[in-house]
């Protein structure tokens, strides 16, 4: 059996090796999926099914989700409707102990709501909210984990990028998903704050001595509701639409865009320039990520010619594992490579080898989805190379060392473990919402 498997296992080798040395993640499967199709089957099918992927992509209409979910981000952030998330948050949690970063999580939940992405949210937050938590003499580890781990949100909750990858290659509701992610989205959230407060309570000098709501400048109802309406309007848009039928995926995520442009029109903050600029960060974004995608697809086909899922499929089966050793055996997996691929990256890399036993051991794969995007947020803030750290880091300068932020982040990991835990041991927290309104 190994012998059979051994050209597959050397690519996966080389794929690893070119990642390793910064080769962009699509380029590596691009390349090594290339080489391996000519070596099972022939030069000429390589060349066909290099041809031919692009385009069946391209034709793909779950996937122009991708572009419109990140021109709403990229508008409500490029026309200032994402700014006073972090002020309205912190006048709403003033009472709890560590105020100041029981807001950014809240914050960091509403902005990654809308941008759909976890680094553009640890991006946007490291700038606003860390250098306030600093100036308020809040320890600098507690101030960098807060923002790192709360930028992971934005691959968990609703709408995200990610879950319409997997979506579409686990042949899976893309509506479903994002309804199953909301309730551990918040689960995500709330356990940040319990950490927090708790620890913050037991020891005041993490956050600068205890700040108070008097600490907290008063902002009338009025300016508030400015603050933080624009936001919860676009989820309500996105999510309502598509659990009351109205649209599917794609069309609530340009009726978000529109949202966006509307909102920003009436608040008086959108401008030409503003709408120029969001529309070329999302084409740069969807062009890096669609490579990805090719990669990926191309990794598939690969996968499926030289038969590495049959014989994954063989051992599972032979060795009577049940679905909690799968999920046992990707956890390891995706936090070890977590360290150093981005959660995109490594979602198409592995969905070829772990999709198929999932599905031989008939589990849930709404369930499962979830699961595996918890572990990849998990990996975007893994020590040595969490992708969010190294983000917060380019952000800072050298006000803060990495050490520091990776002692920091410690304790959020060991959250997000345990709501891991929760998450395979109670499913309903997954699959409730979506069978209420799908049956």
């Amino acid at each position: 059996m190994l012998e059979d498997i051994t050209p597959i296992l050397v690519a996966l080798g080389a794929l690893l090796s070119l990642i390793a040395i910064r080769v962009p993640v699509g380029l590596s499967l691009i390349a090594v999926s290339f080489v391996g199709i000519s070596y099972e089957i022939s030069l000429r099918a390589a060349i066909g099914s290099l041809a031919r992927i692009p385009y069946d992509l391209a034709s793909n209409w779950s996937f122009s989700a991708i572009p419109m979910f990140l021109l709403m981000g990229y508008v409500a952030s490029e026309t200032g409707l994402t700014s006073g998330l972090f002020r309205a948050s912190r006048q709403v949690l003033a009472r709890l102990p560590g105020a100041l970063a029981c807001s950014s999580v809240l914050a960091s939940a509403l902005f990654a709501a809308a941008s759909g992405s976890s680094v553009a949210t640890a991006s946007a937050m490291s700038k606003i909210a860390i250098p306030e938590m600093l100036s308020r003499r809040y320890d600098p580890g507690l101030a960098c984990g807060t923002i790192a781990a709360s930028g992971t949100l934005g691959s968990l909750i609703p709408p995200s990028i990610v879950m319409i990858l997997y979506g579409v290659y686990s042949d899976v509701s893309i509506g479903a998903l994002f309804m199953a992610g909301i309730l551990p989205g918040i689960l995500s959230m709330a356990i940040y704050i319990a950490m927090i407060v708790t620890r913050c309570k037991l020891n005041p000098s993490l956050a600068g001595g205890g700040d108070t709501a008097e600490d907290e400048p008063t902002v009338g109802a009025g300016q508030l509701l400015m603050d933080i309406a624009p936001l919860p309007i676009l989820i309500a848009i996105v999510m309502g639409s598509i659990s009351m039928g109205w649209a599917t995926p794609t069309e609530a995520g340009a009726l978000g865009a529109l949202g966006a442009v509307l909102i920003a029109i009436a608040m008086r903050t959108f401008s030409p320039a503003s709408f120029w600029s969001a529309l070329k960060q999302s084409a740069l974004s969807f062009a890096a990520i669609f490579v990805i995608i090719i990669g990926g697809a191309l990794l598939t086909r690969y996968v499926a010619v030289a038969g590495l899922n049959k014989v994954l499929e063989q051992l599972f089966v032979e060795s009577a594992a049940g679905p909690l050793m799968l999920i046992a055996a990707v956890s390891v997996l995706y936090i070890v490579l977590g360290m150093f691929i981005d959660s995109i990256g490594l979602l198409l890399l592995t969905a070829p080898l772990v999709l198929p036993l999932a599905v031989s051991l008939e589990m849930d794969m709404i369930w499962f989805g979830i699961i595996l995007i918890k572990l990849l947020e998990i990996g975007l803030i893994t020590p040595p190379v969490g992708l969010n750290i190294f983000v917060i880091k380019s952000a800072l300068g050298d006000q803060v060392t990495l050490p520091t932020i990776f002692k920091g982040v410690t304790w959020f990991i060991s959250m997000d473990v345990l709501t891991l835990v929760l998450l395979v041991a109670f499913p309903a927290i997954t699959i409730w919402l979506p069978e209420m309104i799908y049956g």
